[in-house]
């Protein structure tokens, strides 16, 4: 037996609750896991409350973020007691996920944790920092180097926005943060912001172009928000969208592509082949100040991330959530 949030759903009600669940019931995979940590990502809120159809099957354990060590293993790239982590490929909605003690996984969807990490500051980056990791080799990618000018981030409270801060800024760019949240502005300074704006500036419909301003930008926001943002690139500026706190929607008009040179360069992280997410967490190892991880991150036990998931929704959460499944 293992503990564990099960989500199950019928026609009348949908029910997230910690339960003790047999190891027999753990799905198909090559590899098990002792899971140690674990995260709550706004991913993982939907699929506990229920407010979007994350969940593709019941019953589900959520969570699309797990580190641990293996406990038995079919894949020859893993042995008993190595450190992993987990990020995406569908687990927490097609497959059981993190937030448990226990997880049958693919190895291929696993990598091993690096070195400059442990299982906890694995997970206080998570899906967000390998997000932002991924960002910020897409603004590398298409030339946007700290000489070019500023980079802006918006929702840069947020778990993504927190370590595309803290990366951009440790690299030598100019950031500029933008949040909802002004009382976060010693937060991200901290982090390495040079200048915080409210997102009211870019939260309303804007003009097709605007003062130009930024060399890159990353975006988890999405609406009007990546549209203002798009409108107001310098001419060749790239923005890295990855997310849609604000909405699915793209209320732009083709002006800053065709005008100003314009790069959008879409994130996905969920489904990206195992060489880039190698690359990613070798570069967070690499260019992440781990010492900055205990400021972004907080850690709650696994009984909590259920009363949690109401507060990352309405956007009361800074930073990081580090579940220990375990307590």
């Amino acid at each position: 037996m293992f503990r564990g949030i099960l989500i199950d759903k019928t026609d009348d009600s949908y029910e997230a609750a910690v339960q003790e669940i047999e190891e027999s019931r753990l799905p198909e995979g090559n590899v098990t896991v002792d899971v140690a940590y674990s995260t709550l990502n706004y991913k993982d809120a939907l699929a506990i409350t229920g407010k979007s159809p994350v969940v593709r099957r019941f019953p589900m354990i959520p969570g699309v973020d797990l580190a641990g060590t293996v406990a038995h293993s079919d894949d020859l790239r893993y042995q008993v007691g190595d450190a992993v982590v987990l990020n995406g490929w569908g687990v927490g909605e097609t497959h059981w996920g993190g937030l448990a003690e226990k997880a049958r996984l693919k190895g291929e969807w696993l990598i091993p944790l690096p070195p400059a990490f442990s299982l906890q500051q694995a997970m206080a980056i998570g899906t967000a920092g390998y997000t932002a990791m991924l960002c910020v080799l897409a603004l590398e990618r298409h030339g946007v180097t700290p000489d070019k000018g500023e980079v802006v981030v918006t929702g840069a409270a947020g778990g993504v926005g927190s370590v595309a801060v803290a990366l951009l800024a440790k690299l030598g760019y100019r950031v500029v943060a933008v949040s909802g949240r002004p009382e976060e502005a010693r937060y991200l300074e901290e982090l390495g912001a040079a200048e915080v704006l409210d997102r009211a500036e870019f939260a309303k419909p804007g003009k097709p172009l605007g003062k130009a301003r930024w060399a890159g930008a990353v975006d988890v926001v999405g609406s009007h928000v990546l549209a203002n943002v798009c409108a107001t690139m310098q001419y060749g500026g790239v923005v890295a969208a990855c997310g849609l706190a604000g909405g699915m929607d793209f209320p732009a008009t083709v002006a800053p592509f065709i005008l100003r040179g314009v790069a959008l360069a879409g994130i996905d992280s969920v489904m990206r082949p195992r060489a880039d997410r190698m690359e990613a967490w070798e570069r967070l190892a690499r260019d992440l100040d781990a010492s900055k991880l205990d400021g972004i991150s907080r850690v709650i036990g696994l009984g909590e991330a259920v009363t949690w998931a109401e507060s990352f929704l309405t956007g009361q959460v800074r930073g990081r959530v580090v579940v220990d499944v375990g307590s």
